[in-house]
């Protein structure tokens, strides 16, 4: 029932995506989907003569961002987080600034119907820049097709992209301000772009906190489930693990889904019982005693009994995360109220005998 998160990155050219994506896939882990902008055989000529080859530089990317798109975010998902240096939506921003007329109209017919089979991504994280800033960048990396970059162009695009931000809606946005950042050499740079993006996901030691529990005191689920195994250990690090165990698997917050989940462990584990309950029938007709029997058939099907216990108490440790509950200090204000319930249930027996 796992949810992993697709996080696309966007920005004008030279702003850093693709140096951005390749940083952070580490961190999350899964997928990364780099967008394939050299195997363009027209780029080149774009930039040299934008108005004669605007249509097949942009027919040729969409179909190329559309193949990208939909087998490697769709099966990646499946396995992991997915990291892009794109968004699909892109595709439309760059159509509309460079086609016009019929070609612009034949190119939107065709968006239209790729654009309703790609997965939309969970966060999309903007990098925004200055103008001189993005020139700069640009003339760093010196690729080939980009040294006669028209810095006109490049203030078209950020204009645009700007707009585009401002009304996007299919999914919450992560505007970050790179003019005065360097994640590349800074690593306090990329730690804060990486904590951003994180919170905004609510991925990780970011995700709702363990009541009690500060971010900075979340450890690795390996050194928790460690120390539970050679000492002492109450509910409340068990919910600890979990919630290391969910920033570390990328697995999604949702109380609802997880609610499904422990419906089906329980489910599970009334299928162990029934072939307990079976055994023990069996045992019975063999000449066991009722209580010899009912020993007998646990001991037989204990493994699997205990298995699906687990799991369901895992499940109910994640909710409480989700749900920000202690839930030992839930459990135990629950039993003194059922506690001193009885109390008083005996004490009204005895006040009528």
């Amino acid at each position: 029932m796992n949810r992993h998160p697709f996080i696309a990155i966007e920005g004008v050219i030279g702003v850093g995506k693709t140096t951005l994506a390749r940083l952070l896939q580490p961190e999350m882990g899964g997928t990364i989907l780099l967008e394939e902008f050299e195997e363009n055989p027209f780029l080149s000529d774009f930039y040299a003569d934008r108005t004669r080859y605007a249509f097949q530089t942009q027919l040729f990317f969409l179909l190329s961002r559309y193949r990208q798109q939909l087998s490697t975010v769709t099966t990646g998902l499946g396995q992991g987080p997915v990291t892009s240096d794109y968004i699909f939506a892109k595709d439309s921003l760059f159509a509309h600034l460079n086609l016009s007329g019929d070609e612009l109209a034949m190119y939107d017919r065709v968006y239209a119907a790729l654009n309703e089979k790609i997965p939309t991504p969970d966060l999309l994280v903007f990098l925004r820049a200055d103008l001189d800033v993005l020139m700069g960048r640009i003339a760093a990396r010196d690729r080939p097709y980009e040294r006669d970059m028209d810095p006109d162009y490049i203030e078209e695009l950020r204009i645009a992209y700007e707009e585009f931000v401002s009304s996007y809606d299919e999914a919450p946005v992560l505007v970050i301000d790179t003019n005065s950042l360097d994640f590349v050499r800074s690593e306090d740079d990329l730690t804060y772009v990486l904590q951003r993006i994180k919170s905004d996901l609510k991925y990780g030691i970011y995700q709702a906190q363990l009541p009690g529990v500060g971010e900075e005191t979340i450890r690795e689920p390996k050194a928790i489930l460690e120390e539970m195994e050679n000492g002492v250990h109450s509910l409340a690090d068990m919910q600890e693990f979990h919630l290391s165990l969910d920033a570390e698997k990328g697995f999604d917050p949702d109380p609802f889904m997880n609610f499904i989940a422990l419906n089906e462990e329980v489910g599970e584990l009334a299928h162990a019982l029934k072939k307990t309950w079976l055994a023990q029938a069996e045992y019975r007709k063999a000449g066991k005693e009722q209580r010899e029997a009912q020993r007998m058939a646990v001991a037989k099907h204990r493994a699997q009994i205990q298995e699906e216990l687990a799991d369901c108490l895992a499940y109910l440790l994640k909710l409480s995360n989700y749900a920000s509950i202690d839930l030992e200090k839930a459990y135990i204000d629950k039993m003194e109220i059922v506690t001193n319930n009885q109390s008083k249930y005996e004490t009204r027996i005895k006040e009528t005998e």
